[in-house]
């Protein structure tokens, strides 16, 4: 199968690249000139440069292949961003699926578990729990407004669905995205833990989620693909127990979440640059981000390795490619 890809130099994009050139597929990477290639290097890919935004160049591209996997997102868990965010998200999403749709080719759109409800300490959140919205950054507002853009697309006749993926650990981690967690705890940053908890998967299984969902997944459909639900706490001491630190000794105290989430929002408006703690990632934090695979081990036969062999083999990735301190 000829497949378009994007986001295949990012976490799960590149274990999804990986994955399908070795289930046989030929694969057509969308890749800006600004990315880093490195991800790419020594695969037997096609690359194209085309800007997501731009209508004619995208939907050549999509009527080329048989399938669309478009992975690529503008993450930025903050108040700032948003249009830039709001172009690509839901912008480059629409254009997609519009293409799709003209051109009768099956797309999936990668979306995220933050696009859905939060849960609350101890409840499984589904597919169908929606609201309330989680705090409105622009992550978050922009990948549940991509949803809504790539279902009207789907109720027009485009064969297409969504998986909702948690929070993953393992190797190909080039930016770094979710390993910051654990290079930060590796560096001595772990000893007080966020107050929340999430769904945590090995992305490679999540990769597999997505290579079965081109087969057996239904139109208009989503697919959450988690893992273990853990309290951040616990998942931190997972991580510290695999680079050899400390495990957290407490609780991010109340008091000091908020300072830190408001001191970067000052810090932000003084620079001008957003950093990464401000008070929409603390808030995030705080939050149970705890959700039922069911549906997808159901109807994708969705599985999950054990979460420690995902961490070590991360760990290991990061020490052969120089992260790790």
């Amino acid at each position: 199968m000829q497949i378009l890809l994007t986001g295949a130099t990012g976490f799960l994009g590149n274990n999804l690249l990986r994955m399908l050139l070795d289930d046989g597929h030929s694969v057509t990477v969308i890749n800006r000139h600004t990315s880093d290639r490195r991800p790419l290097d020594g695969l037997e890919i096609e690359t194209i440069q085309i800007d997501l935004n731009e209508t004619t160049a995208v939907s050549h591209a999509v009527n080329d292949v048989d399938l669309v996997i478009h992975a690529a997102a503008i993450i930025h868990l903050g108040w700032t961003r948003q249009e830039e965010s709001r172009r690509f998200n839901v912008g480059a999403t629409r254009l997609l699926a519009e293409a799709a749709r003209r051109h009768n080719k099956r797309m999936i759109h990668v979306s995220t578990v933050d696009a859905l409800a939060s849960s609350g300490n101890g409840n499984l959140h589904d597919e169908t729990n929606l609201e309330p919205s989680k705090p409105p950054c622009s992550y978050v507002v922009t990948k549940r407004e991509a949803e809504l853009a790539f279902l009207k697309e789907v109720d027009s006749g485009l064969n297409g669905l969504i998986v909702n993926p948690g929070f993953m650990v393992g190797p190909w981690d080039w930016k770094p995205s979710s390993g910051q967690m654990m290079l930060a705890i590796a560096k001595g940053a772990g000893l007080f833990a966020p107050r929340g908890g999430g769904t945590v998967a090995d992305v490679r299984d999540v990769a597999c989620g997505i290579i079965s969902a081109m087969e057996n997944g239904r139109p208009g459909e989503r697919y959450i693909l988690g893992g273990e639900n853990l309290t951040y706490r616990e998942l931190w001491s997972q991580m510290a127990e695999v680079v050899g630190k400390r495990p957290p000794i407490s609780l991010l105290p109340n008091w000091l979440n908020w300072t830190a989430g408001r001191t970067g929002n000052l810090f932000g408006k003084i620079f001008g640059k957003e950093p990464i703690v401000n008070s929409a990632n603390t808030s995030m934090g705080s939050l149970f981000h705890w959700y039922s695979s069911e549906k997808a081990e159901r109807e994708l036969g969705y599985k999950n390795s054990p979460l420690k062999d995902g961490l070590s083999d991360a760990w290991q990735w990061f020490q052969l490619h120089g992260y790790a301190p």
